[in-house]
């Protein structure tokens, strides 16, 4: 059976989307394919995120990620939204979660850190979710 393909979606695509895009591949590759996007684009993913992901995991995920767009990612069949607090983009799936994570963007490094555990934990949920939707 094909590995489901999994959108993290955030507004900017450019902090906890690709904080769940990254970890979703180091972690879970061999159950699901991890993309993220957004409905507008930064110049670049959040240097504290890219900081504390290398720090945390070795991960560096500029090397392999960048901001984009919705419409540059291929057809998912899971759609994870990050906690946007304003209007999401509906994204045709076959199944849809919002994680309600708040933006640790401007916050200090114990609330980034914070958002990542949490990242951690909801990815290795959904690994099983996933695994159990087989």
């Amino acid at each position: 059976m094909k590995k489901p393909k999994v959108a993290f979606v955030c507004v900017h695509n450019s902090c906890r989307s690709q904080i769940a895009e990254a970890l979703g591949k180091y972690l879970s590759s061999n159950v699901f394919d991890s993309y993220s996007a957004g409905t507008e684009t930064k110049p670049q993913i959040n240097q504290d995120a890219v900081r504390l992901m290398k720090e945390m995991y070795q991960i560096d995920m500029e090397k392999t990620q960048y901001s984009k767009l919705l419409s540059e990612i291929p057809q998912v069949d899971i759609v994870i939204t990050m906690g946007c607090n304003v209007n999401c983009p509906t994204i045709p799936c076959k199944y849809r979660e919002d994680w309600g994570l708040n933006d640790p963007t401007g916050k200090n490094d114990d609330e980034f850190s914070k958002t990542i555990h949490s990242i951690h934990a909801k990815i290795l949920e959904l690994t099983e979710k996933i695994k159990i939707m087989r």
